[in-house]
């Protein structure tokens, strides 16, 4: 608790024991994470439990002498626990309104005494005792541990603190350190994970939104807001608009808006989201900056539950938000092992006011000395990707030495960065350097080296004009046997085995290919920009220990921004951190692959990726017996493998059968051990890249062949959110083959995706609903979903009707379900039909085509006739026949000569110039849609007043 509460911990104050716990997400997470640690110790570790504290926890309680019951002496407003220790003194002590307790025994007890309260009690015990695990063991005690190295045993940490003769009960004392020093790491890894997936806010993101909303401040029609403006003008070097002294708070700025509809609003924007504040005016008040709203990620959101006219109005303008390309949020991560020891931290405005510096300078020597153009390397020369251009700058001396060069990075990053590089990877543990990148030519020439020194700069001095397509990243390391053969990117050309891309027809289309957006000059990029470029220089000509904290420091990028994903295209980072696939060093392997995960979002990127041949290399990687690498080759894969020629990439290189040897894992049991969650990791990364491979009907034919329908069935009854969705994603992607379906049904698969189906996530419901409206063409999947009572949760779901693809999935296994008359039957108990004729109205085309077609199921039972006319769905099903949809038009026919039969029924579409509307649809150029419309006639002429008249065409 020691280590989170300082690290962790988000307080008011930055002096030590003076500051109180803020308000935030973070906060109330660890303050959970104690509790259930408090709550949970002393039926988990009694004896631990009973031992006595060195130094008594205090604090001020809410509890009184009436919340305590037996085991307590209560005298007036005093309480005194019946357990003393050896000296007499009560292990808790009540006098209000200060509590103290002595172990952790007494605390749980407390704890559970305080009922609704329990998280104030929490947080006020953490603010009174700052350094929790000193008080618990004493101080001479816990700084004897804590000099002792991790790795030793139990039995000679109690050894040594019995030689210095510290107290009673050396054992248990060791014991509990080693329990709260594992909670701690524990509570600082859920921290990190948590702060990982959150997104914080940025000054330009801020300044993005509020241009923005100002724009909405217009008069006329476009107005839904009276006012926006800055409580201060005056902007620091940082972007920042908030006092100094609330920066460290993480705070930017601090806005008022008036609304149309409510009364004005005072709003925080900071790193963790926006809220409303007490009232700031203007930038010299110093009271008002308490947090008086829940926290929201953005300014509409927060503008949207404010402002009802907002709300309405904002969807309607010819603009939003989401399409500002610059107004995107960063994902920051702050390790905990921030410094070296020795190195103070620089302040927040130190660093970002170097960016700005080095952001000015750069933009400087562009003025001077013309635009900054680089050169590409020779593999997009080869490719045709890029054009050369510009000349390269001149050549400087520079440091020959490995070591030096990994020193000068340390240098140019910052605190951040290195914290990065500690946490990622262990430096120390590498057996020896690798050597610097060589380029082998035909002819070796003395040539300056340079870190500064552009690619094509290197290539006119080292390359001849036939070597410029050989070039090598080779590694050699110290304690291994001999060099690292030559590992060459291998070119599409030549190395690819001669099968044909033909894929099926019913295979999605190659994906378009995106125009660049690309800043009309340098001046336009931001400084990150410049930073990972900068980088990727150092990737190229680092040694192992460069290489090892260059990936690390590129990692603490947002690598999802598009930005810095072109920084790292441009300067061929592409072509070197595929080469990096291709060493022996695993964590040189870890780092490249977690960078190329993030950036092969990117339809560009991973369009390269494959025309480099990368692929290939990533797909040798899932046979590494290293289960973190084929985790993370796996996750890369079903990112690439999202076009037609990646995918048939995968299957030419025998990635299929490697991806669904991936899922041979034991998914299902209750206790899993450290080694078989890592295979489950594996499993799902694996199922992801099906996932994205299945898109293939050969690749669908390739998964069936390796026996991968089995496994994909096993992993269906895991009880993880996280891995049923791309298994189940997977399964109705190849449900569309025959071949499939007949499987499902004999693996009694069908029986777990009933079960999903009542699943909390909707994305899960989708995929298993989908599978089930591919799968229920056959009869006997249709008994089988009404015999494992999943025609209740398909109903249930058409309440979901926000969710459209969800929406669409659930209306389209209903509908084919309802081909079966007893299935139609149990819809009529749970009221389907009138939900479904509530839905021929404001819904896409998607999800219209299902519902008429279920309804046209319906009306094959006299008693549905009436309900669907009861409902009003006779006007609805009429207005449908005048859609363009040719899916549609089949499906709406269909049901309104269905509903025909009746003659009431029949009355309302004569009325409403129904059977005019069939009759033009015999001009439709669809011919099943002309065969449709000719059965819907059959019934309308039938049971029409005036036959004769209907028989004449419009």
């Amino acid at each position: 608790m020691g280590l989170s509460l300082t690290r962790a911990a988000q307080w008011t104050m930055a002096s030590s024991g003076t500051g109180k716990l803020e308000f935030t997400p973070m906060n109330t997470f660890l303050l959970k994470e104690i509790l259930h640690f408090v709550e949970q110790f002393s039926s988990q570790h009694p004896q631990e439990a009973e031992h006595v504290f060195e130094e008594p926890f205090h604090w001020s309680t809410t509890l009184v002498a009436s919340d305590f019951k037996t085991d307590y002496d209560i005298s007036d407003s005093d309480v005194q626990s019946h357990e003393k220790d050896c000296e007499g003194h009560p292990l808790l002590q009540l006098s209000p309104p200060t509590v103290y307790v002595r172990s952790f025994s007494q605390l749980s007890k407390l704890v559970h005494l305080a009922d609704d309260k329990k998280l104030e009690e929490v947080q006020a015990c953490l603010e009174e005792n700052r350094d929790p695990v000193v008080k618990i063991l004493g101080p001479s005690f816990v700084s004897t541990l804590e000099k002792e190295d991790a790795h030793t045993d139990v039995l000679s940490l109690v050894d040594k603190v019995k030689a210095k003769d510290q107290g009673k009960d050396p054992e248990v004392k060791v014991k509990l350190f080693l329990l709260l020093q594992n909670m701690d790491n524990q509570l600082l890894s859920k921290c990190l994970k948590e702060v990982s997936g959150q997104d914080s806010l940025d000054p330009t993101a801020v300044k993005n939104e509020v241009e923005l909303l100002k724009k909405f401040c217009s008069e006329g029609e476009r107005r839904v807001l009276k006012l926006v403006r800055y409580t201060s003008d005056y902007i620091f070097s940082n972007g920042c608009r908030s006092p100094l002294w609330r920066q460290v708070h993480g705070e930017i700025c601090y806005l008022v808006i008036e609304p149309c509809d409510t009364e004005t609003l005072y709003i925080t924007c900071s790193t963790a989201g926006v809220f409303l504040n007490g009232g700031i005016k203007q930038e010299e008040e110093e009271s008002g900056y308490e947090q008086t709203s829940d926290m929201y990620k953005d300014l509409v959101t927060l503008l949207k539950s404010r402002s009802p006219h907002f709300a309405e109005n904002i969807n309607k303008q010819d603009f939003g938000v989401q399409e500002l390309p610059s107004t995107q949020k960063i994902q920051h991560v702050e390790l905990v092992d921030v410094e070296e020891q020795g190195q103070p931290q620089r302040s927040y405005e130190q660093q970002e006011k170097n960016v700005h510096e080095k952001a000015r300078q750069q933009h400087t020597l562009n003025k001077a000395g013309g635009e900054k153009k680089y050169e590409p390397c020779p593999r997009w020369k080869n490719l045709g990707l890029m054009s050369p251009c510009g000349k390269a700058e001149e050549n400087k001396p520079s440091k020959s030495s490995g070591e030096e060069k990994s020193g000068e990075i340390q240098e140019n990053l910052g605190p951040g960065a290195k914290s990065k590089m500690k946490a990622e990877f262990s430096v120390s543990s590498f057996p020896g350097r690798l050597s610097s990148q060589k380029i082998k030519a035909e002819e070796k020439k003395p040539s300056k080296s340079s870190g500064e020194e552009k690619s094509g700069e290197i290539q006119k001095r080292k390359l001849g004009s036939g070597a410029k397509s050989k070039m090598k990243a080779e590694f050699s390391v110290s304690s291994l046997p001999g060099r690292l053969s030559s590992q060459k990117i291998k070119t599409p050309a030549g190395s690819m085995p001669v099968e044909a891309f033909s894929e099926s027809s019913s295979e999605s289309e190659e994906e378009e290919e995106q125009p660049e957006r690309r800043p009309e000059s340098n001046t336009d990029l931001p400084s990150e920009y410049w930073q990972i470029q900068k980088l990727v220089k150092y990737l190229k000509g680092g040694d192992q220990t460069a290489t090892v904290l260059t990936l690390c420091a590129m990692m603490d990028f947002n690598l999802m921004q598009e930005t810095c994903q072109l920084a790292i295209r441009d300067v061929g980072g592409l072509e070197v951190l595929i080469n990096l696939l291709d060493t022996d060093e695993v964590k040189c392997k870890i780092g490249s692959l977690k960078i190329l995960r993030k950036i092969s979002h990117n339809v560009q990127i991973r369009r390269t990726i494959v025309d480099m041949g990368g692929l290939q290399s990533i797909v040798k990687i899932l046979d590494s017996p290293v289960k973190d690498l084929k985790a993370l080759a796996a996750e890369t894969v079903a990112n690439v493998a999202r076009f037609r020629r990646a995918r048939t990439t995968v299957r030419q290189y025998g990635g299929i059968k490697k991806l669904v040897k991936l899922l041979d894992c034991v998914p299902n049991l209750a206790d899993l051990t450290a080694n078989q969650e890592k295979d489950v990791e594996v499993a799902r990364c694996g199922a992801l890249a099906l996932w994205s491979c299945s898109k293939s009907t050969k690749n669908k034919e390739a998964i069936r062949k390796a026996g991968g329908i089995p496994l994909l069935g096993r992993l269906l009854k895991s009880p993880h959110e996280n891995m049923l969705i791309p298994v189940v994603g997977t399964l109705q992607e190849c449900a569309s083959e025959e071949s499939y379906r007949i499987a499902i049904q004999q693996l009694d698969m069908i029986k777990d995706l009933v079960e999903n189906l009542s699943s909390d996530n909707d994305e899960l419901q989708m995929h298993c609903a989908s599978a089930i409206f591919k799968c229920a063409e056959d009869k006997q999947t249709r008994d089988l979903v009404r015999k494992y009572s999943g025609l209740q949760p398909l109903v249930l779901l058409l309440s979901k009707s926000d969710n459209k693809q969800l929406l669409a999935a659930a209306t389209g296994a209903i509908w084919k379900c309802s081909i079966s008359m007893e299935n139609v039957a149990k819809f009529q108990e749970y009221k389907a039909l009138e939900t479904l004729v509530r839905l021929l109205t404001d819904q896409p085309e998607e999800v219209l085509i299902n519902v008429v077609g279920a309804l046209g199921e319906f009306a094959l039972i006299p008693a549905n006739k009436a309900n669907i006319r009861k409902c009003g769905g006779i006007k609805s099903l009429v207005n449908l026949l005048t859609g363009t949809n040719q899916a549609l038009l089949v499906n709406v026919t269909k049901a309104v000569g269905a509903c025909a039969t009746d003659m009431d029924n029949m009355a309302i579409i004569d009325q409403l110039d129904g059977v005019r509307l069939v009759w033009s649809l015999l001009k439709n150029p669809c011919a099943d849609v002309q065969s449709s419309a000719a059965w819907a006639l059959c019934p309308c002429i039938k049971n029409a007043k005036h036959s004769t008249l209907q028989t004449r065409p419009p």
